[in-house]
């Protein structure tokens, strides 16, 4: 009788096809056309529809060419809104008749609107290894229709997700008393560690989409390419322009 494998070992296997299924989505991921901007609403699962705003590293999301209202279909001009569909967690860009009927309507959410840089926030190695995020680069949310935090990193295909373990984010809000006020679904914490010394900032939640956003209109080849590093370096220079401390 063969013996029975042991559970360490079964995981491990099952761990190594994970990221063989991984590597082999991000070749070909690497191989398909991305377009030169990306709307807002598509790095979040968003809408398809009249072109959206796309993420600019240093403010506002700025268009390439004319935006148009997500939710009736005119025209809006760069600097417009952005509301949240909680249920869909999709960002849509608004114009200011539409955002003023929908906000607070339904499931229907004004994003945040503060950004704050956090100079002084304590993220040890062993709290953040409690995340399992495979990537130093990530942002937090609180979700009301999850119940838990979430965990989005980026990828050529956009915010991955991950559901994090309730006391693990406990023990980091512990160490970081400001994280007790993050705004439920509307804001989100953006954590850079692959910064030298590590980033961190509160931010509206449509810009921490903007940078999944800008992270797939630059990726190229399997690692990512030197335009990744360019457009994360641009959008925290952008965010901390913004940003209050």
């Amino acid at each position: 009788m063969s013996e029975r494998p042991d559970r360490g070992t079964l995981s491990d296997a099952v761990a190594a096809q994970r990221r063989a299924r991984m590597v082999s989505g991000l070749r070909t991921l690497s191989r398909a056309p991305v377009a030169p901007s990306a709307p807002v609403a598509a790095a979040a699962g968003g809408p398809a529809g009249p072109p959206a705003a796309a993420s600019g590293p240093a403010g506002p999301l700025a268009a390439t060419s004319q935006d148009f209202c997500d939710i009736c279909g005119t025209t809006i001009p760069a600097d417009h809104r952005h509301l949240l569909a909680l249920a869909e967690r999709q960002i849509v860009c608004s114009c200011e008749t539409c955002w003023g009927l929908r906000a607070g309507e339904g499931d229907w959410r004004p994003v945040g609107n503060r950004t704050l840089w956090l100079d002084d926030l304590r993220v040890p190695d062993d709290v953040w290894a409690g995340f399992q995020i495979p990537i130093g680069l990530a942002f937090f949310m609180v979700s009301t229709v999850t119940d838990c935090v979430v965990a989005m990193y980026p990828s050529p295909a956009g915010a991955t997700e991950s559901e994090l373990r309730f006391d693990t984010w406990q023990r980091l809000v512990a160490l970081n008393p400001v994280l007790e006020d993050l705004e439920p679904d509307v804001e989100g914490l953006v954590v850079n560690r692959l910064a030298e010394p590590p980033v961190h900032a509160i931010a509206p939640i449509d810009r921490c989409y903007a940078l999944t956003g800008a992270i797939k209109a630059s990726w190229e080849g399997i690692s990512g390419g030197a335009g990744v590093d360019t457009a994360v370096a641009d959008f925290f220079d952008g965010l901390r322009a913004q940003a209050t401390v």
